[in-house]
């Protein structure tokens, strides 16, 4: 990402939250496949609508992201709910991955291809990734996002290779994008 990319993501926040503050609908039904306890990091999580949910679970949330603006969001959400997150402005596309072992990771939306290998390096021994990203047949309904930030058919599954994949769908989610699902967990690797 750039300077460009925060100030464009700080703008949209000062403007609101386009996401709203309630978790996703397509994550909230992976919810049985996650773990409640333990540390997760929320990638490009915004103004923390995963985040927080994920701190409710139980797990102790690092929220990364690019904006300033959202990652300030984020902090006051969680202050009013009574709950303790870690906000770390990265540039997840620049800066070094943050360090784990990671219990669950979570990326919604954000696409970067070259982190998939830094994600599985973090994980922990049993640690689980989860995405949810919109695919190339988003654009026969919608303009956007632009092509460049979605997944060829069956390209998700791919990315998580060595993963011990749990759920993986691609379809018309109740969200309305087309999305590839994918919920996966780390196997026969310790730390």
């Amino acid at each position: 990402m750039s300077k460009r990319d925060r100030e464009k993501w700080d703008g949209t926040y000062r403007d609101g939250d386009p996401y709203g503050s309630q978790p996703s609908k397509v994550l909230l039904e992976q919810q049985h496949l996650l773990p409640s306890s333990g540390r997760a990091l929320d990638l490009a999580g915004g103004c923390g609508r995963h985040a927080i949910w994920l701190a409710e679970q139980g797990l102790t949330v690092t929220l990364a992201d690019i904006s300033p603006q959202g990652l300030q969001i984020a902090r006051q959400r969680a202050d009013l709910a009574e709950l303790s997150i870690e906000c770390l402005q990265i540039d997840l596309e620049e800066e070094d991955f943050p360090a784990g072992p990671w219990d669950l990771v979570i990326s919604c939306l954000y696409l970067y291809r070259p982190l998939f290998p830094l994600i599985r390096q973090q994980l922990s021994a049993a640690g689980v990734l989860a995405v949810l990203q919109p695919t190339t047949r988003n654009l026969e309904r919608h303009a956007r996002p632009p092509a460049r930030f979605l997944l060829e058919e069956n390209e998700l599954g791919q990315l998580a290779e060595g993963l011990e994949i749990l759920h993986y769908e691609e379809s018309w989610s109740v969200e309305g994008r087309h999305d590839a699902v994918l919920v996966a967990r780390q196997v026969g690797q310790t730390k």
